[in-house]
């Protein structure tokens, strides 16, 4: 990428720090908004240039992308069970509107959105595209939010003229994450024998992911989204591979799913989506239906490489070690 300027939001999360980091390495200028002394930190320790503010301060938003020529909307709220859904709602939703006139306001050309897969709500069993049409039913508060989130982007974008492109990751795992699906890495890793659910899981690496998001700025149709996805595997080929990484045996009890689906109500009278426990109902909900992702578009159109899932798993279990999240 030659040298721009490119301003980024969400750049001292998981997924936009990442952004930020590859940005930088390509030589681009970045400014990254940011709402705390610790995400300025963050940021500045990544080589970028903190701009205080945030999502609704629309005049933070015009200083932060005056001169720049892309903008990386990554800012988002990800989270399962939410006690009270309005703030998704409005940070997913409402607010990506005000990314997008920002942007028109300042003569931004191009917004990459970090939107997800999980908008995309494909029939059970299906191996989803792009194109795929949605079943009209949503497995949680998120993948709404993120489906009128994308919604509001393109039309918004679309009526200003700005271009716009969504990049729809699956589930993003890799160092630096510890939270959220993350939990079930470290609850399988936590254990000999631990209760699994007969499912398919889609998940791709961090840095495959932000490489993505430089690469639908560059190449990406504008009004396209781009589905990113570095595998699939069945629980036990999943399992199996995190038990090599480990080096280590885990040999999971896999519920299958009619039992799984007549306990769901139990573990929700239960309350497991308590504090750093790795499911809740709309976590089972997610996984009883299972994803799978075609992502040849992104190959095809972007030029996309994925980390091989052993690759990823073993990164992610080396980091989890680390940073002590799980034993050794």
């Amino acid at each position: 990428m030659p040298s721009m300027t490119v301003f980024v939001t969400g750049g001292s999360g998981f997924v936009g720090g990442a952004v930020v980091d590859h940005l930088v390495a390509s030589g681009a200028d970045v400014k990254a908004l940011v709402r705390s002394e610790a995400a300025a930190e963050a940021v500045g320790s990544r080589g970028a240039d903190p701009v205080p503010g945030d999502l609704a301060d629309g005049g933070a938003l015009r200083r932060g992308m005056d001169g720049c020529e892309i903008a990386y909307h990554v800012a988002g709220v990800n989270k399962m069970c939410p006690g009270d859904p309005g703030p998704m709602y409005r940070t997913n939703v409402d607010l990506v509107r005000t990314v997008v006139r920002a942007a028109a306001d300042t003569g931004v050309r191009r917004v990459v959105l970090t939107s997800s897969a999980a908008v995309i709500g494909e029939p059970d069993g299906v191996i989803a595209d792009e194109s795929t049409r949605h079943s009209g039913r949503f497995l949680s508060h998120y993948a709404r939010s993120k489906y009128l989130g994308e919604r509001a982007f393109f039309e918004e974008a679309d009526r200003l003229g700005v271009e716009a492109v969504a990049v729809n990751p699956s589930s993003v795992q890799g160092p630096g994450r510890s939270t959220g699906s993350a939990l079930l890495l470290r609850y399988a890793l936590s254990m000999r024998r631990p209760v699994a659910i007969e499912t398919t899981l889609s998940v791709v690496d961090i840095d495959d992911t932000a490489r993505a998001h430089l690469l639908a700025a560059e190449r990406g149709a504008a009004g396209e989204r781009y589905l990113v996805n570095g595998a699939t595997a069945d629980i036990r080929t999943f399992v199996g591979m995190l038990a090599e990484a480990a080096d280590r045996a885990i040999e999971p009890i896999i519920l299958p799913r009619w039992l799984a689906v007549g306990l769901s109500p139990v573990a929700a009278a239960a309350g497991i989506g308590g504090r750093d426990r790795p499911m809740c109902l709309e976590m089972l909900r997610t996984l009883l239906h299972g994803h799978r992702f075609d992502a040849t578009r992104s190959v095809v159109e972007l030029g996309m490489e994925y980390t091989p899932l052993p690759d990823m798993l073993a990164r992610t279990v080396a980091w989890l070690r680390a940073e002590g999240f799980v034993s050794r």
